[in-house]
């Protein structure tokens, strides 16, 4: 498709066709609205700068019926590792059906992502780069350089998920505040003809070795002797640094892939400004440790994506996007946290950093409670939103994915406790209603919102109560119940 072929109008454009541009279109798409992902790229990166989905990621592909098709593909790795420390967290323990990062190329992820979102209609345009845009209260203005050279588009909503240089974040106005580079770090991707697994660190750097697919390995660490971005970055200076901090440069050769970089951390400082969103690296940029950046990315545009498809179809208030700053923005500050933690711990070859990764090494081996919490951490298995309500409200749903397939809320409830009038509401409001005990609870009813976190729990969940219950959270959706029901 060529530029002249968009409709002048859409509802959404996603700016960015990497995972998290892909996700939050898929899910648009999922919810009927009309959908349109712009990519600068002419064609995907052969490059995979990401190779593992951690656990809560393959959750949210559970809850759409992709789970499967990336555990076929991808090789279970049980045990991760936290700043580059010797003693890895033991993922198997993890209260999930998932309990070990999946290791699979970021190419491959994009391939399956992108084939997902077109089935469910997204347009997806290749080669189409954003320039600029502007907002008034009722659209958005797009300026694009497409093939057949520059125009302009309006839509209901912008999602920039363009990377850490966002053009809609900066078009948009919206500040990035936090820390420059001190640090530099390398990854490439070469062939080896003597093959090998390893990790070192020592006062000459850091570096971990893993096989990719067609026959490469991934070498990927810190040079103590150069950190700087301005020398260049060649096979042979590879070859030195792996020497020097393994022992072996094993025999590397053929690179397909050679990289710095910085460990510049910052959050957005708003990853909503009137009709524009970020998602992904457009909202929070840092040191790609523990694999992680993708995977919090994908969670942004599983939270944004059900609250921006219901304002576009005019069934909630615009301030149901409020709370996708109010979860996500502290999420995001989480992960400039602990990805700069885990900097310094990479970096850490002078006797002084030595003392402390032998510290922290021998506490993860010995404390179980530290290794559960860090596992968690990293696997984003411990986010859970406020609530003033129910302690479960803003909880994750640990089971039970295939419930939330179609995207809609589930109304989930012992057999019994939910009286005809409660379920027609709930229907009503889109909600799917179903019978069956929360095995992970002992509340009698819950309202498990499309992203498979709580969103309304009781213990007791009588028809009565879970009438006051809807009729509550309708206020976010008065639009659509008094469409479907005849309500004034």
């Amino acid at each position: 498709m060529n530029s002249s072929s968009i409709q002048s109008i859409e509802d959404v454009f996603v700016v960015g066709a990497g995972p998290v541009g892909l996700w939050a279109a898929a899910e648009l798409a999922l919810a009927g609205v009309p959908v349109v992902v712009l990519e600068r790229a002419a064609e995907r990166s052969p490059h995979s700068k990401a190779l593992g989905v951690h656990p809560r990621t393959i959750e949210v592909l559970a809850m759409r019926g992709l789970a499967g098709l990336f555990l076929d593909e991808g090789t279970p790795v049980p045990r991760w590792h936290f700043g580059m420390l010797e003693s890895r967290l033991d993922f198997s323990v993890l209260d999930t059906p998932y309990p070990f990062m999946l290791a699979i190329p970021q190419v491959r992820t994009e391939e399956l992502l992108e084939e997902h979102a077109r089935a469910k209609g997204a347009v997806i345009l290749r080669g189409h780069t954003v320039t600029g845009l502007g907002q008034d209260g009722e659209r958005v203005t797009l300026h694009v350089d497409g093939p057949d050279g520059a125009y302009t588009r309006t839509a209901g909503y912008v999602v920039g998920a363009d990377g850490a240089g966002s053009t809609v974040r900066k078009a948009a106005g919206i500040a990035f505040p936090g820390t420059d580079t001190t640090s530099y770090g390398y990854v490439a991707e070469v062939r080896l003809s003597e093959p090998a697994v390893t990790s070192a660190h020592n006062e000459h750097g850091a570096l971990i070795s893993v096989p990719v697919r067609d026959g490469r390995h991934r070498i990927a660490g810190v040079d103590a002797h150069h950190n700087g971005a301005a020398d260049p970055f060649t096979l042979e200076a590879l070859r030195e640094t792996t020497i020097r901090v393994a022992g072996s440069d094993f025999g590397m050769h053929d690179p397909g892939w050679l990289s710095r970089f910085g460990n510049a951390t910052r959050v957005a400082e708003t990853y909503r400004k009137g009709r524009v969103l970020l998602a992904g690296d457009a909202a929070h940029m840092h040191l790609p440790a523990g694999g992680v950046g993708l995977n919090v990315g994908v969670q942004d545009a599983m939270n944004l994506g059900w609250r921006l498809a219901a304002v576009a179809r005019g069934e909630a208030d615009p301030a149901l996007l409020d709370g996708y700053h109010d979860e996500r923005h502290p999420i995001g500050e989480q992960l400039a946290e602990h990805t700069l933690a885990q900097s310094s711990l990479i970096t850490a070859t002078s006797p002084d950093g030595a003392a402390l990764r032998s510290l922290l090494n021998g506490l993860l081996a010995t404390v179980p409670e530290l290794s559960l919490a860090l596992a968690r951490k990293l696997s984003a298995l411990d986010v859970a939103y406020p609530s003033d309500g129910h302690p479960l409200t803003g909880a994750r749903v640990p089971g039970r994915f295939e419930l939330l397939e179609s995207g809609r809320p589930v109304l989930l409830h012992r057999p019994g406790a939910l009286g005809a009038e409660a379920a027609a509401l709930a229907t009503a409001m889109g909600i799917d209603v179903v019978a069956g005990e929360p095995a992970w609870t002992t509340a009698a009813g819950v309202v498990v919102r499309p992203d498979g976190h709580v969103w309304w729990a009781s213990d007791t969940a009588d028809g009565a109560e879970v009438m006051t219950a809807l009729r509550g959270l309708g206020a976010t959706f008065s639009r659509a119940i008094r469409e479907r029901t005849g309500r004034s």
